[in-house]
């Protein structure tokens, strides 16, 4: 469990110095698979409340099932302007948020904003629950600011557009690559077959400019992928904090693997069965 203690800063500085931190996303409301998950070997676990079927008494579930494992717990929230998501996530425990769609130096200001206390920000103290139950009020207020982990999501042409201001907002820790959406914003699904837009000039470009305005801040890079095929490609780029998939993925190979097995054992028990009737037949 690493809520309220000191790892949330050791984390971000591990991830600056080159340290790469394998997660997962979770759209399911299941404590049970999220618990299971973070024993499982992941460095972090984010609880998806932008696309996944949450509510605020799911996400408390949810972060008290994954402070069972060694995995940190993050949290997406709906929207820029989720600035409600963002203090309910971090007052359940949350060891960090990750804020989708942003567009603007504003709405980067504000986001980060609503995850820090002031004189930083804006957060509400309030006590007791469970961000305190660890070390107290003055035990987990006091040194919240520097290790909760604030990400923002790269993922509009505005992003790209506003970089070079969004990467210098104080207080931010992570800029977090979201191909999908990005080449959604910029036409490239109009412009190129799948899964072309992935490869484009335009994409790369894109990302080149995240990536030169994020290290010349000494703003942590973080990603999403669909499997692995392209992770050492962009650790090469300076990425350290990468989704492997969603919970779904994981899903569909597990059902794939046991498919698989199963035909196997089949084979196993009727083979021998097929060859001694054939040696038997007349």
């Amino acid at each position: 469990m690493s809520i309220a203690d000191e790892s949330g800063k050791t984390f971000k500085e591990e991830l600056r110095g080159g340290a790469v931190k394998m997660g997962l996303f979770i759209n399911s409301s299941s404590p049970t698979v999220a618990e299971q998950l973070s024993t499982s070997g992941y460095d972090w676990l984010l609880v998806d409340c932008q696309h996944g079927p949450m509510n605020p008494e799911n996400l408390s579930h949810m972060l008290a099932a994954i402070h069972c494992g060694k995995a940190k717990s993050m949290v997406r929230v709906a929207s820029p302007t989720d600035f409600s998501g963002i203090q309910q996530a971090l007052d359940c425990g949350a060891d960090g948020i990750l804020v989708p769609y942003i567009c603007t130096e504003e709405e980067a200001t504000n986001a980060v904003a609503a995850a820090k206390y002031p004189t930083e920000g804006t957060r509400s103290v309030y006590f007791p629950q469970r961000s305190t139950n660890k070390k107290g009020l003055l035990g987990y207020v006091g040194n919240a600011n520097a290790n909760v982990i604030v990400a923002l999501q790269v993922e509009t042409a505005g992003c790209i557009e506003n970089m070079e201001a969004i990467a210098k907002v104080p207080g931010l820790d992570m800029l977090f690559l979201g191909q999908n959406d990005l080449c959604m914003s910029m036409g490239l699904y109009v412009k190129y077959e799948f899964p072309h837009m992935y490869t484009s000039d335009e994409l790369n470009e894109a990302t080149t400019k995240l990536i030169t305005n994020a290290q010349a801040n000494g703003v942590i890079l973080g990603l999403f992928l669909f499997g692995t095929d392209r992770v050492q490609e962009f650790i090469e780029k300076g990425f350290t904090f990468i989704s492997i998939g969603t919970l779904l993925v994981v899903v569909v190979v597990v059902v794939v693997v046991v498919v698989v097995v199963l035909v196997v054992l089949l084979l196993l028990l009727v083979l021998p069965v097929l060859l001694l009737l054939l040696t038997r037949a007349p």
